[in-house]
């Protein structure tokens, strides 16, 4: 996440809390360091946030400080309300917990509805893969090598351009530029044997390749 991101996700656990909240409590919920806590905040008071508290006792947002608003019709809020409660099916934990965080800033400007649910079932989250940091290798252009067990389960060791991720209900697969076969090939996430690991850059390429990607995946349909 993005110090900015990070600033402004304090901002918003502060506003909707109703008791001080120690740089623990902001520091799991971030998924960052205390350490890192520590610093965000002392930022946002030099900018003058009314954040009050200090280290080992708790920070409290001064009433009185909001953020522009976000206006949503009613149909809107409901389209935004099943969006956000259908990426639980997607499999992956990391978007489910920004999905969360997401509807909790929604609601404090507009309601969201409650009378709109959709089932979680959907596809299983790959056992000992993180793939919040699939997505921020594809945002990055980051290179990745995979262990990967094909069809046949033959072991084989890959490095890829990760293009993007399909959420299909029952799988989540990784589309990808394959250096091993020279051409586009899809993984399947369950399939990968342990964590990817980053192995140099692709800046530039991402765009090119995922629009020849859609032309070819298109062709397969």
């Amino acid at each position: 996440m993005a110090r900015s991101s990070r600033m402004f996700e304090i901002i918003q656990l502060l506003r909707s809390a109703r008791e001080p909240l120690t740089a623990q409590h902001l520091a799991k919920a971030l998924e960052v360091t205390p350490r890192t806590v520590y610093r965000d905040v002392a930022s946002l008071q030099a900018m003058r946030v009314p954040i009050e508290g200090a280290a080992g006792v708790g920070y409290v947002m001064r009433s009185g400080f909001d953020l522009p608003p976000l206006n949503f019709d009613v149909e809107e809020a409901e389209a935004i309300t099943v969006g956000l409660s259908m990426i639980a099916r997607t499999g992956d934990k990391a978007l489910g917990r920004a999905a969360a965080r997401a509807a909790a800033k929604i609601s404090q400007a507009t309601p969201l509805s409650e009378t709109l649910l959709s089932s979680s079932w959907g596809a299983e989250a790959p056992n000992g893969i993180d793939l919040s940091d699939i997505r921020r290798a594809i945002r990055e252009e980051e290179k990745l090598r995979i262990e990967y067990l094909d069809g046949d389960n033959a072991a084989t060791q890959r490095i890829i351009l990760p293009l993007s991720i399909i959420y299909y209900a029952e799988a989540i697969v990784l589309p990808a530029w394959c250096e091993l076969r020279q051409d586009f090939r899809h993984f399947r996430a369950d399939r990968l044997q342990r964590q990817p690991e980053p192995c140099g850059r692709f800046t530039g390429r991402s765009g090119t390749l995922r629009q020849q990607w859609a032309a070819h995946h298109a062709r397969d349909l």
